[in-house]
């Protein structure tokens, strides 16, 4: 495929204009200001339009997509046990087969090619995500509440044998993280053997850290320490660790965090909607610690649209620390983008780069919203909106253009996951 004279966001993240960019299977083969002489099949006209990496939703629960809208104005201990985990009891394999389908047709009419999931029902959501042709990090979200043996509880097991079996599976596009839920989820024993797990097989470990200030606070009540520490301590950081939330992090946290080569995934509407505070994006940014944006669930933000993420990403810490310069457009299009891709440990993606995989959005630039341009970046991030995205590409496959899928059903998707919610609904 050849995008002829198209506006570009490229590696460095810098703007050019009158651009060509090839893709030749699964990657990016050409990318120049001549129009090349090789035949990349078909043509795609570029004018008033921008090519840049997709985006990369680095912490979701894609199956709540069944729970949109079902618990409002809680605050999230409330929601989570009055709400959401009786819902949750009554789930089947079919509903979460569903929930994800829907989850990755928004996804890709918001640019997103690949998300990092904790949930349950792993082999339900693997399907889904193939069906789609999207790229994802899978985690067995794992809660243990005793000291009994964790690997002869169904939740261990499945992480064994859902490792096994999908880990690389669809040419890389499917990854099995390793996770847990969180600390007031788990006992240190669980744990302990989880990262055991997560550190033999090189597997990322994603957790839910310091989402809210009761959490934090009584972590350091139990154990005398805070949620990174004490993950830190039963060995959670001896692997490559996607830290989600960390809203309430002290001094040491920040160091822990850069020192083991962690990644945060911010989660701005999400934290909004339940009143959990704000990350210290900044912080992060200035230790040097990989940042990647997250929607959450879309029980908790009701949408996936990165373009509204990413607007809020940046101007939630302009507002908590009282400075205008907190967090720039580059560095949120970069969490968005290639932020996100190292997160979920890809990285061969995020960038408009020859050699890179072909993981990319069209954006129709032409719109009044995008005018007049000073700064594109600034557009990108604060005028345009998720409806302005023409194009999704993965691996080099256009899985969703002008309102259409490639692979899914949307409306048999949203009559399957109605059916699936009055059952459930009829159950509680």
């Amino acid at each position: 495929m050849l995008f002829r004279d198209v506006t570009i966001l490229n590696e460095y993240f810098e703007v050019e204009e009158h651009r060509y960019v090839g893709t030749r299977g699964s990657r990016i083969a050409y990318i120049g200001a001549e129009e090349p002489a090789e035949d990349y099949g078909r043509v795609v006209e570029g004018k008033g339009r921008l090519l840049m990496s997709a985006f990369f939703n680095a912490h979701g629960h894609s199956p709540m997509t069944l729970l949109r809208g079902y618990g409002e104005n809680m605050l999230l201990q409330d929601w989570l046990n009055k709400k959401i985990f009786p819902f949750e009891d009554k789930l089947n394999g079919r509903a979460v087969y569903w929930g994800t389908l829907l989850n990755m047709a928004e996804g890709l009419k918001f640019g997103i090619v690949s998300h990092s999931d904790m949930y349950f029902f792993v082999d339900d959501m693997v399907e889904a995500v193939v069906t789609a042709g999207c790229k994802a990090n899978i985690s067995r979200a794992i809660a243990h509440f005793d000291d009994s043996d964790p690997w002869q509880s169904p939740r261990f097991k499945e992480v064994k044998r859902t490792f096994t079996a999908y880990d690389g599976i669809e040419e890389g596009r499917i990854r099995i993280d390793t996770g847990i839920h969180a600390e007031y989820t788990a006992t240190p024993v669980a744990v302990k053997a989880i990262s055991e797990f997560a550190a033999e097989h090189d597997a990322i470990m994603h957790i839910h850290i310091s989402e809210t200030k009761k959490e934090h606070e009584e972590c350091k009540a139990r154990h005398g320490k805070t949620p990174v520490q004490f993950f830190r301590d039963l060995g959670a950081f001896d692997t490559k660790v996607l830290a989600a939330h960390c809203v309430w992090l002290e001094d040491e946290d920040y160091e822990i965090l850069k020192e083991r080569g962690a990644s945060v995934a911010v989660n701005t509407a999400s934290n909004m909607k339940l009143a959990s505070g704000s990350a210290n994006v900044p912080r992060f940014l200035k230790e040097g610690i990989n940042v990647a944006i997250g929607t959450d669930s879309v029980a908790s933000n009701n949408s996936l649209n990165f373009f509204e993420e990413m607007k809020l990403f940046a101007l939630l810490p302009k507002l908590t620390f009282g400075d205008p310069t907190a967090v720039t457009p580059r560095e949120t299009l970069y969490a968005a983008t290639r932020g996100g891709a190292l997160a979920q440990g890809r990285t061969n993606t995020g960038l408009l780069k020859e050699g890179f995989d072909a993981d990319l959005i069209l954006l129709d630039i032409s719109g009044p919203n995008m005018y007049p341009v000073y700064d594109m970046l600034t557009n990108l991030v604060y005028s345009m909106s998720g409806s302005d995205v023409v194009m999704t590409v993965a691996d080099g496959v256009v899985l969703y253009e002008n309102g259409e899928y490639r692979d899914i059903d949307v409306e048999k998707t949203a009559y399957e996951v109605k059916r699936s919610v009055d059952y459930i609904l009829s159950q509680l």
